[in-house]
């Protein structure tokens, strides 16, 4: 199997240098071998049900801090809130 590398450094715009572009292509391919070698798992379960996970209950807690003491430190606020740079026009 043949990997492009040069192709696919075009596609994620990464410039790679020529006489690193071998290096890549055994990385790449020694990568698609491993993936290539995982065992199916469809079959089994993937969590083991003696041993149920438990998680923790959220709980968001309030009134630690001021508004002020958490926008004091910002570059810019107006109104008590955080003015940031427009980023879509």
């Amino acid at each position: 199997m043949g990997i492009d590398i040069k192709h696919i450094a075009k596609l994620s715009r990464l410039y790679i240098e020529d006489e690193k572009v071998e290096k890549f292509e055994s990385d790449m391919l020694g990568i698609v071998q491993m993936v290539e070698n995982l065992p199916d798992v469809e079959d089994e379960p993937l969590l083991d049900p003696a041993n149920p996970m438990t998680l923790r209950e959220d709980k968001a807690e309030g009134g630690k801090y001021s508004r002020d003491e958490l926008t004091r430190n910002a570059p810019h606020v107006t109104a008590g809130c955080l003015v940031v740079p427009k980023t879509v026009e």
